[in-house]
């Protein structure tokens, strides 16, 4: 069998799970955990379908880190429940998902999956750094469009798009995105800077909307281009010119918000897909007794064991 090593974005995916499962599925407490089955779920298709031999939770250590609000104070500002000084600023998360957040945790460890985070970034920096640093190819699990920048058909690195639901997963490469944006996939970052992402509260540049967005990336290349061919007065009509230069200032920023971190100094991660020994499925079926996750739990164990 190939090596490949998926790289799960964890927030997505449970988030996911928890809109997809009634939220009446619960513990013996009477604790939800509707989120908890429905990732286990999801962990045991992508392993079934896709056959990785290496596989990484990656974890927002801090879903807002401030080097990126502090260059665009927007970002994710609609998405803040509580500004903590010092510290991450607390999400908007339904109750009934938050308390499960710490047995997800829980049920990824007893499985042998590592959770992988780091201080002061997201976990698309770390999908980032953990899919430029493999030596195989790489399946990037995620339903946020910002990971088709990391996609790279020569490496074989390529994203299996969640946005459509579990049972509608779309396999997403270079002439995916090509096709539907008509931009490259290393383009995609200054693509989505230009165009703007009301969902990560970045405001793009007034005027300027997809189609534009991608015939002026088509002509000059990437942002830096677009900025001195609007400076120098060529290679656009007259309004998209002046809309650029209109925009300059959020332009000069807007990449390193944008662009993922791609050079993490993380440990290194055992990230073999684990052995189930009788040892490791005895503790699986104690911590699925104790949260009701039954079945879910025996369809991920039966998946790492194939």
């Amino acid at each position: 069998m190939q090596e490949r090593v998926m790289l799960l974005d964890s927030a997505s995916l449970y988030f996911r799970a928890f809109y997809g499962v009634p939220d009446s599925v619960r513990a013996a407490d009477g604790t939800p955990v509707n989120a908890v089955r429905g990732l286990l779920d999801i962990v045991a298709k992508l392993v079934s379908t896709y056959h990785p031999t290496h596989l990484v939770a990656c974890w927002d250590d801090d879903w807002r880190p401030q080097w990126r609000v502090d260059l665009i104070p927007s970002y994710k500002t609609h998405r803040v429940a509580e500004v903590v000084t010092g510290s991450p600023d607390v999400e908007v998360v339904p109750d009934p998902l938050e308390v499960q957040v710490p047995i997800i945790r829980e049920a990824l460890d007893v499985l042998g999956i590592p959770i992988v985070g780091a201080a002061e970034h997201e976990a698309d920096d770390v999908i980032g750094t953990l899919a430029t640093r493999a030596d195989m190819p790489v399946d990037i699990v995620t339903g946020d469009r910002d990971l088709f920048q990391l996609i790279d058909d020569a490496r074989d690195v390529r994203v299996i798009y969640t946005a459509r639901g579990m049972s509608n997963l779309e396999i997403v490469t270079d002439a995916t995105v090509l096709t539907k944006y008509g931009v490259h996939a290393a383009q995609y970052a200054d693509y989505a800077a230009l165009r703007g992402d009301s969902s990560d509260g970045l405001p793009g540049v007034a005027g300027i909307g997809e189609k534009s967005a991608a015939t002026l990336l088509t002509a000059h290349g990437d942002l830096a281009g677009i900025v001195a061919a609007a400076e120098a007065g060529e290679g656009m009509p007259a309004g998209q010119r002046a809309k650029i230069l209109a925009g300059a200032d959020y332009l000069r920023v807007a990449p390193t918000v944008v662009e993922v971190v791609r050079d993490l100094d993380l440990p290194p991660v055992d990230d073999r897909l684990p052995d189930v020994d009788e040892s490791r499925r005895a503790a699986a079926e104690a911590l699925a007794q104790k949260w009701n996750l039954g079945s879910s739990m025996n369809r991920a164990l039966a998946a790492l064991a194939v």
